[in-house]
């Protein structure tokens, strides 16, 4: 049998597969939903003190209402 994804357990119920439980599964998916799982990336965060990019149509600079 194959464990349970998400605790590990060996007991894995056909109809929650690869989850043992639907409380298994529903932890899971709350660990998706609230961004738990994500994928690491090299990009560096945006800078504050950064000038806003004047070709944006956008931004509050060019903002001519």
């Amino acid at each position: 049998m194959t464990p349970c994804t998400y605790c590990k357990r060996k007991a894995v119920i056909e109809a929650f597969k690869p989850f043992c439980s639907k409380r298994c599964a529903d932890l899971d998916l709350g660990q998706w939903l609230t961004g738990g799982y994500a994928i690491p990336t090299h990009e560096p965060a945006p800078s504050s003190h950064e000038d806003p990019d004047e070709s944006d149509p956008y931004t509050p600079a060019n903002d001519y209402l």
